[in-house]
């Protein structure tokens, strides 16, 4: 499908690539690794025809067609969220219809957004609906960059299952290893000006590049101790006329020999953070908090204790409460009833995305940093910049012309000089690469502190948990361990019953009489309970079959028969009425 040989690319006296080879074709799943700097994006770029290669060969088969997703900045449209995805086909029909609306629900839409506008949505959500329009193209090949940024794992989790089964060719860039090593089967490496391609996994990739470091440097030494040796030759016999046209002879090899160079480390974040202040045993705690976003019931008598030492990772399905729940327990989200109480010795640091997008503009990254606590030293703060890659002239760069990643880090710089010891992190790996992500979960693993966090990369969460918190419908369950075992437990539960009783909604609490003699009786009372927990259950089966419904039409080798695609979309739209329905109903009786 596309060739690159002997490709050459500089920028001004930056080279990025010398002699670079590589082939894609039909059905590779490639993933490209590299340091930051080391030409991923211009690499995209020059696929995507935006950048021309300054010599070698680049071409594309006649007819490929190649789809790109952008880390940032998706295009907004002026329709809506269906239309938005559907945009660029000509004459969409029901079937690809139905398919838009199937991957619209498994990046995490409702069928009530369908019809939202696009300008309406956040960034976040508005990259989602980019993302589903590129699916519904079903380009030859698709390019992603950092995919699961704006993702929650729900949503993560589908689009891994779904580029698993698609048939198409991949290269993507991204720093969730977990995902990376479940859609593709080769990384492609930028180094050393090259294109070096590795079968297998990122921890394949990690081990045969460890191995050819080993080799490499033994034969520097090896090679350094032959130089050594004839360079002594030379100085002690160029003189002696007997010697001396062995010693010239010598001298010559030495010209002519081919050094070997060893390439210089890349650097990477070693992230330090101080040992905070010990708190009391018990950190945090709610007591009864009631939580709604308008008619919205999120949790009502909510009761969460939080001890020292725990990192908790909260997991469930999108809407479900985990970042109100975060946000309430760091205590930037007020509530309408209950307590929350701060243990003994123990102040809080929350990161959040919104938190990077709030730094100072017109600030540099020192001067932004030195405003989070003005009691550490300009030599600490200094020395903390150098270790998340701020050195040099570089923190006197203005706070506006950071990249994502760059504002991630210095908004995580700015909460660790506010020494906290118990830390709130809302997806801290947005935006930071693969070697970051590492340094930060090594980092927080040795936190002698209390850690609480939400994030879609299940490799970073397997590293960091002691505990994974189930969030669902206002209730929270503690399962001891990583997500690992924690996916294992609930498979448990599930099959033996246990589990689906945890995720049901709250049941309402329902007055024993009523006090005013024009209120409901106690008949109607008792009727009005039975119903609400009736269309509970109802309205949890059809999302389940909802689900079930996206997730068949979200399979790509389902349209080869465009019968069952039809009967299946207009199952869909049934089951999407009768859930408004009764979602309604429920609402009207004073339910969620």
């Amino acid at each position: 499908m596309i060739t690159l040989r002997g490709v050459h690319k500089s920028f001004a006296r930056q080279l990025l690539f010398d002699g670079a080879d590589l082939q894609i074709n039909a059905g590779d799943r490639f993933a490209l690794v590299g340091p930051n700097g080391a030409g991923k994006s211009t690499l995209l770029k020059m696929l995507l025809g935006e950048l021309e290669a300054d010599s070698g060969e680049l071409s594309i088969k006649r007819g490929v067609r190649v789809g790109y997703l952008a880390q940032e900045n998706a295009p907004l449209s002026e329709g809506s969220v269906l239309a938005g995805a559907l945009a660029g086909t000509e004459d969409a029909d029901g079937r690809l219809t139905a398919r838009a609306k199937a991957i619209l629900m498994g990046l995490g839409f409702k069928g009530t957004d369908f019809e939202r506008a696009i300008k309406e949505l956040s960034g976040g959500w508005a990259m989602r609906v980019s993302m589903a329009r590129l699916l519904v193209d079903d380009p030859d090949l698709l390019l992603l960059d950092e995919p699961t940024n704006h993702l929650d794992l729900d949503s993560t989790f589908w689009l891994r299952d779904y580029l698993l089964k698609r048939k198409g060719a991949l290269l993507l860039v991204s720093h969730d290893r977990d995902f990376m090593d479940h859609v593709t089967r080769a990384m492609v490496s930028v180094q050393d000006h090259k294109l070096v391609v590795y079968p297998g996994a990122y921890g394949d990739f990690l081990a045969a590049r460890e191995a050819e470091k080993e080799k490499l440097i033994k034969a520097y030494k090896q090679q350094q101790e032959e130089i050594a040796a004839m360079e002594d030759f030379v100085a002690r016999n160029r003189v002696r006329h007997s010697t001396a046209a062995r010693a010239q002879s010598m001298l010559k090899r030495l010209e002519k020999l081919e050094r070997i160079e060893v390439p210089p480390e890349n650097r990477v974040m070693k992230i330090r953070f101080p040992q905070p202040r010990r708190s009391g045993v018990r950190v945090l705690q709610l007591k009864g908090v009631d939580k709604s976003y308008g008619a919205n019931k999120v949790y009502e008598g909510l009761d969460f204790e939080l001890e020292r030492g725990w990192r908790l990772a909260f997991v469930g399905h999108n809407g479900a409460g985990k970042s109100t729940l975060l946000r309430m327990l760091a205590g930037v989200l007020p509530f309408e009833k209950g307590e929350r109480s701060l243990g003994h010795e123990v102040t809080t640091g929350y990161f959040s995305q919104h938190r990077a997008e709030q730094l100072a503009g017109d600030k540099t990254v020192f001067q932004e940093a030195l405003s989070a606590n003005r009691e550490t030293g300009e030599l600490a703060v200094r020395t903390i910049l150098g270790t998340f890659l701020f050195s040099g002239d570089s923190i006197f760069k203005p706070v506006h012309v950071l990249s994502g990643g760059e504002k991630s880090r210095l908004a995580l710089v700015k909460i660790l000089l506010e020494a906290p010891n118990c830390l709130f992190l809302d997806e801290p790996t947005t935006h930071l690469d693969m070697a970051s992500v590492e340094a930060l979960a090594a980092a927080l693993s040795e936190f002698e502190g209390t850690v609480c966090l939400i994030s879609h990369d299940i490799y970073f969460v397997n590293r960091l948990a002691t505990h994974v918190v189930h969030v669902d419908h206002g209730r929270v369950r503690y399962f001891p361990g990583n997500y690992e075992y924690f996916e294992r437990r609930r498979a448990q539960m599930i099959a033996d019953g246990e589990f689906s009783a945890e995720v049901l909604p709250p049941k309402a609490d329902v007055p024993e009489a009523a006090a005013a003699p024009a209120g409901p009786s106690r008949v109607d009372v008792k009727r009005q309970a039975k119903e609400k927990e009736r269309l509970e259950r109802e309205i949890l089966d059809l999302e389940i079959r909802l689900e079930e419904l996206a997730g068949k039409l979200a399979d790509p080798e389902l349209y080869a028969d465009f019968a069952k695609v039809q009967s299946l979309g207009d199952e869909m739209e049934t089951v999407q009425n009768q859930l408004g329905e009764k979602t309604d109903r429920l609402k009207r009786l004073g339910g969620a």
